[in-house]
């Protein structure tokens, strides 16, 4: 190997994948409370440049006021609010964007100087660039979701929501996933044995959960039907079905809160069934066996905290704490995925 090659694995690297990730699971914290104090909506355009700085005068507070009395929300939710009430969503929705443009300089200039350098090993780099790719799409999503709200709803599109946070915890995986690869090097060889095809279903399912839930939030579902295990007294809630397929999935309250159940309920019976297997089994290395066992763990605690939040109809606090927990169950499993496929 020449002295200008790429290594096999870089620890720079890596530890420069784990930063971001970091921001990217503080970003969806906070886009999180973003959500959930109604803030989304109050800037109602998209300047990516221009909009890195936040009004610096009384007359850009005024207009930027006037642009969110234009909009649905105002006039029909939060019609006579003062100047300070919206100062207070607009600098929780312009903090959301800030940070959007924060995780993708953090990203880009390491990128380039790590490039220049050839410090990334050579089948990472394709990976580095999609990541890069998906970064600057999740920009131009996250404003096709505050485009649904600007005009004829008064919250986003719960689909569009769900397609952003999708992407924000997809990215997430896949930082972690490439900071492995990258602190570790290449596997010698493939694992064998049932464990690589019971991570990734178990990855695949935590993430479909998550999906579920961004539906939830989407349709602000965690504020209604809140006991449990019955919903408004019913085992199976009425007014499941609307008018059409989609419009059931994506827009029915009953529906969705109903789905995200299910999905933890089927997610307890894979953990369950993973903690019995970890407990009992040689089969794996000790340290695969002990990430099974927290990743099974963190299932049942999560959905526990599920629990708590709905019956507390989904107070602020509470709210934020299942998004991290679901982006921290997420990172288990993708840590899991990855020391099956390797072990």
């Amino acid at each position: 190997m020449s002295a200008l090659s790429a290594p096999d694995r870089s620890r720079a690297v890596a530890v420069w994948l784990f930063a971001v990730a970091a921001l990217v699971l503080f970003m969806v914290i906070v886009g999180g409370a973003t959500r959930l104090t109604g803030s989304g909506l109050s800037i109602t355009e998209w300047r990516p440049v221009t909009g890195t700085l936040p009004p610096l005068s009384d007359a850009q507070w005024a207009k930027e006021f006037e642009l969110y009395k234009s909009i649905p929300q105002y006039q029909q939710v939060n019609r006579g609010m003062s100047l300070e009430a919206f100062k207070f969503i607009y600098w929780w929705e312009w903090g959301h964007r800030f940070l959007g443009r924060l995780v993708g300089l953090a990203f880009a200039l390491p990128f380039a100087i790590f490039l220049f350098r050839r410090q990334i090993p050579q089948r990472l780099i394709g990976r580095c660039w999609a990541l890069f790719a998906l970064g600057g799409l999740q920009g131009a999503i996250g404003w096709w979701m505050v485009a649904s709200g600007l005009s004829e709803r008064i919250t986003v599109a719960p689909e569009r929501l769900m397609t952003h946070l999708g992407m924000a915890f997809f990215l997430l995986a896949a930082l972690l996933w490439t900071g492995l690869e990258a602190w570790n090097g290449p596997s010698r060889r493939p694992a064998r044995g049932p464990w690589p095809k019971a991570a990734l279903a178990l990855a695949v399912m935590v993430y479909v959960q998550i999906l579920l839930g961004a539906l939830v939030a989407g349709n602000d579902a965690g504020y209604v039907l809140t006991d449990w295990p019955l919903m408004d007294g019913r085992w199976f809630p009425e007014g499941y079905a609307s008018s059409a397929l989609w419009s059931t999935i994506a827009h029915s309250i009953p529906a969705v809160q109903f789905n995200h159940r299910i999905g933890a309920y089927i997610l307890c019976i894979g953990a369950a069934i993973l903690i019995a297997v970890c407990l009992r089994t040689r089969q794996g290395s000790p340290g695969l066996r002990t990430m099974g066992l927290a990743l099974g763990v963190g299932i049942f605690s999560q959905a526990a905290l599920g629990v708590w939040t709905l019956i507390s109809a989904t107070p602020l606090s509470l709210g934020l704490a299942h998004q991290g927990a679901a982006a921290g169950l997420l990172g288990l499993a993708t840590g899991f995925l990855w020391m099956a496929r390797r072990a």
